[in-house]
């Protein structure tokens, strides 16, 4: 032990105290070496700004006359959950908006508080001797309210997977718009300004400790949901004051054809107690690895493509198969630097005094997947075999087929089995109204496909969202191994 937290706050009060942000802590350590770094220096700050799905605030309206108990609650229609006391009520930034959903949400409803706009409040409830108003529909302003409460159940994400798709066609996620065949790459988080990648042992990080959260003090009140410290991927649980936060740091986020979200700015100082915590805090890109994820295959065990660092990501540039794809972040980094700069500011200027948490966090939590007690079936189980055309054959040869083996669809492939098309009993009626004569020009040639190992459910959601009623089943090699129908998810 070089310093204590008694010692580093005495120095903040005296306004001596050193302070570095991480980036500038990495050149600071190539240039002095760790012993130097933990005797000069006093604390490094952090700063991550980014999508956190997992958050919401608690809001006490008080009470109404005559008094009212919400059964259900809306804020300028974002549904919020109630199940607490007679006026309290959670918003989640994921629900959104009745009359708006992908357009507006919860973290909408957050950031127009902070921002002190107006919001609606409507309230109904089944009505008691002691609760006898069964609805209130008003305006509230946040200092109308008595309590405002920032509570995030997982925010600070240690680091993220890097999300790409292999399949043919886009798909929207919560981590964006992800293009088919490798088109692009997205990745979150702040690399070597992030918190826990500089104290990825907790040693100064636990419950109690004081932190920047949305532009005001904040406290981690501890292990955020899915906290994964042996496999890296740690979290936290936090809260603050909502009625001390800046809008700048709490920005609702909508994601196309995915919901909505909410960023949220996270920044922890990092006191140098021993030349251990210096050469934590003076990580640098390149050491923090993450892996590449697959997000077009539906499963809780993506295919992992390869191993990257932040380094690559934050290049702009990811190397897969042999193909620069283009990278982009879904988190920011000016303002995760911005974030560690002003909390730097707070402490240099006697704002801020670091406090040691009262208890550390786990670094043996192992993340469980979900318990599921019924049966999971997948395609395999219920794909027929596929009545198969060449793609050269005639449109009687097709129609024969139909008829013959009473089929709706017919799979089009080349002599080596690989997937050209599809062929429905109504193409053929077309083709005869309109007197084509060929194949080729009634083909449907962009399919949407399924595979053995895909649950049927998801297969069923293909169908429903492309309004299809068939989908053929091919291997990693695009080559047909059957078919599965509507009628046979029936």
């Amino acid at each position: 032990m070089i310093k204590t937290y008694e010692e580093i706050n005495e120095k903040i009060k005296k306004g001596n105290s050193i302070v570095l942000t991480a980036e500038e802590m990495i050149e600071y350590v190539e240039e002095n070496g760790t012993k130097v770094a933990a005797e000069e220096i006093d604390v490094v700050t952090t700063g991550t700004f980014g999508p956190m799905c997992s958050s919401g605030a608690f809001l006490n309206f008080g009470h109404s006359d005559p008094p009212i108990k919400f059964d259900h609650l809306w804020l300028n229609d974002v549904h919020a959950y109630h199940g607490n006391a007679a006026v309290d009520g959670y918003i989640g930034v994921t629900r959104m908006a009745d009359k708006r959903p992908y357009e507006y949400g919860g973290g909408h409803v957050i950031e127009d508080l902070v921002s002190g706009k107006e919001v609606r409040l409507r309230g109904i409830s089944d009505t008691t001797d002691c609760y006898p108003l069964d609805e209130v529909d008003t305006n509230i302003k946040i200092d109308d309210l008595n309590q405002a409460i920032l509570c995030n159940p997982r925010n600070a994400y240690q680091k993220y997977s890097c999300a790409v798709n292999s399949t043919d066609k886009t798909i929207y996620t919560y981590m964006g718009k992800l293009l088919p065949n490798f088109g692009n790459a997205h990745y979150s988080g702040s690399g070597c300004l992030n918190p826990l990648t500089n104290d990825p042992d907790y040693e100064t990080i636990g419950i109690g400790t004081r932190i920047f959260l949305g532009g005001g003090i904040g406290y981690v009140i501890g292990e955020g949901t899915q906290h994964n410290p042996t496999e890296g991927y740690g979290t936290l649980f936090v809260k603050g004051d909502l009625k001390q936060m800046k809008q700048k740091y709490l920005k609702g986020a909508k994601f196309e054809k995915y919901g909505v979200s909410m960023f949220c700015g996270v920044g922890i100082p990092i006191p140098i107690l021993n030349e251990k915590l210096a050469k934590k805090t003076a990580v640098k890109d390149e050491d923090i690895s993450t892996s590449v994820v697959d997000y077009g295959i539906p499963r809780r065990e993506r295919p992992k493509i390869r191993e990257t660092n932040y380094k690559e990501l934050k290049s702009g540039f990811i190397e897969i198969n042999g193909k620069n794809v283009k990278c982009s972040s879904m988190s920011s980094l000016f303002y995760a630097r911005e974030i560690a700069e002003e909390l730097k500011n707070w402490i240099q200027k006697g704002e801020f005094y670091l406090n040691p948490p009262a208890e550390k966090l786990s670094l043996r939590k192992i993340f469980k997947p979900m318990k599921q007690t019924s049966k999971l079936r997948f395609v395999k189980d219920l794909k027929r075999k596929a009545t198969i055309c060449y793609e050269d054959c005639d449109i009687k040869d097709v129609a024969e087929k139909i008829i013959e083996q009473n089929m709706n669809h017919i799979i089009i492939t080349d002599h080596n089995n690989k997937l050209k098309g599809i062929v429905t009993s109504f193409d053929i009626t077309k083709a005869i109204g309109k007197d084509k004569s060929k194949l080729r020009q009634i083909i449907t040639k962009k399919v949407i496909t399924t595979s053995d190992n895909e649950p049927i459910k998801i297969a069923a959601r293909k169908m429903k969202l492309n309004d299809i009623s068939a989908l053929p089943v091919v291997d990693d090699n695009n080559r047909v191994r059957g078919i599965i129908t509507s009628e046979d998810l029936m």
